[in-house]
């Protein structure tokens, strides 16, 4: 009984950090999912006595689920995008002035870095995205991809440059993580309907806004308010849902998955430690664009 608490609380804890994770790796939700769901599995069946810290027990096993998915997924030669791509897909519309539209562009960039990631081998991947994005020390890391911490230094460089090379001309800073802490909480606090957490990290005046597009009969209001807002991405965004991060650098852009399909896109506005507004973006034109980026891990 008190094994079966204690992994419901794990679960509770760390399963929307490492959906996040996971999906950063594969780039696709479901993959994500499963991969997680595998490591709690694992976690059932191993002896709690002998693991001291269960989130970074469920770090290493997801990421070596997703490294041995990948490794997999290049030795059937499955197709992955190539980051160029991205460059001849023209925007939804053109000559827009819609604030959708000007989040749109910075959202292609944004997923110009995920799509990027599928250039790296799968241990630079795993590496980079391990490090680079969510900080874990190379020490740990070693543990997942069965090398040592100087190796993973030196994949997490190679990384880097492959990325940077890719990068030029796109105008985005792969490089900063500043909001990682305060976009992980928000995650976490959707995902288990914690009210209270969202409070921590939204403005007292935060406001939220659903953008719907130019094929919209009507246009949501805008809620106002950190406890309504909270209460709304509680509502939508909760049991049920699943939320992942895009962006590495900027202000944080999430994808929302309902049943495994892309319905929405948020943008987090942030000023410092604060989240100020979120737009949910549930225009059609930009989630068409957004799920044809995604790599396919069919």
């Amino acid at each position: 009984m008190q094994q079966d608490e204690t992994i419901s609380q794990a679960y509770q804890a760390h399963r929307s950090y490492l959906v996040d994770l996971a999906f950063r790796m594969l780039g696709d939700i479901g993959a994500a999912e499963d991969a997680v769901q595998d490591a709690f599995s694992r976690l059932i069946g191993a002896d709690l006595g002998e693991i001291e810290d269960y989130r970074g027990w469920l770090i290493v096993v997801t990421s070596r689920l997703c490294l041995d998915q990948i490794r997999s997924a290049r030795a059937r030669r499955e197709r992955a995008h190539d980051a160029a791509e991205i460059e001849f897909i023209a925007p939804p519309g053109s000559g827009l002035t819609d604030p959708a539209d000007r989040i749109t562009f910075d959202d292609r960039v944004r997923i110009a870095l995920l799509v990027m990631l599928q250039r790296l081998s799968p241990a630079e991947r795993v590496v980079f995205v391990l490090h680079d994005v969510f900080s874990v020390p190379f020490d740990t890391i070693a543990e997942t991809v069965g090398r040592s911490a100087p190796a993973c230094r030196q994949l997490a460089r190679r990384a880097r440059q492959k990325v940077a090379a890719g990068q030029a001309g796109l105008g985005s800073d792969v490089a900063a993580s500043e909001h990682r802490a305060v976009t992980e909480k928000f995650l976490t606090a959707c995902a288990t309907g914690d009210i209270d957490n969202l409070l921590e990290v939204l403005d007292p005046d935060a406001w939220g806004e659903l953008v719907l597009g130019p094929g919209a009969t009507g246009r949501e209001p805008v809620v106002t308010g950190a406890e309504r807002v909270a209460r709304n991405l509680v509502r939508f965004w909760g049991e049920g849902a699943t939320l992942v991060s895009l962006s590495a650098a900027g202000q944080p852009v999430l994808l929302g998955f309902v049943d495994r399909k892309l319905t929405a896109v948020l943008v987090l506005n942030m000023h410092g430690e604060r989240i100020q507004a979120v737009q949910v973006i549930a225009d059609p034109r930009l989630l068409d664009f957004v799920a044809a980026q995604l790599p396919a891990q069919a």
